[in-house]
């Protein structure tokens, strides 16, 4: 495989960057309402970690199939991951939600963290194009 293109990078680190913002809050708010324990933090380090990874896989396999020459090579590869990661994400699901030291909510909630700042990624970008573009008349 090639060096891993700056996009797919660039991609992972906004998504890796909400991932602490989101899972700082959800210990916050832990914190607050009196139910934080070590629990609540090595769920959320296994759950955020666990999205952090499926997202920069998901890049890289995208990438992957964009090297593909063929439409039915690139749309397999993308099926594999897909596949692959499920299973990676449910077993990582069973894992925080079995295994003792883990508090199953705080494991469960950060796999949709990356859904999350998705959708904020259109407004963030709104807010970059206009700051250049102010940048630019001043």
């Amino acid at each position: 495989m090639k060096k891993i293109d700056r996009t797919v990078i660039k991609e992972t680190v906004y998504i890796v960057s909400w991932l602490l913002i989101f899972s700082a809050w959800m210990q916050a708010v832990f914190l607050v309402i009196g139910r934080w324990d070590y629990k609540v933090l090595t769920g959320n380090l296994l759950g955020a970690s666990a999205a952090g990874f499926n997202f920069f896989w998901m890049g890289i396999s995208v990438q992957r199939a964009l090297e593909k020459d063929e439409a039915k090579d690139a749309k397999q590869v993308l099926s594999h991951s897909r596949t692959l990661r499920m299973l990676f994400l449910f077993v990582v699901a069973v894992i925080g939600v079995t295994v003792p030291c883990f508090n199953y909510l705080t494991t469960l909630i950060p796999l949709l963290f990356p859904r999350i700042a998705i959708a904020f990624r259109p407004w963030f970008d709104k807010k970059m194009n206009e700051k250049e573009e102010s940048d630019h008349e001043g």
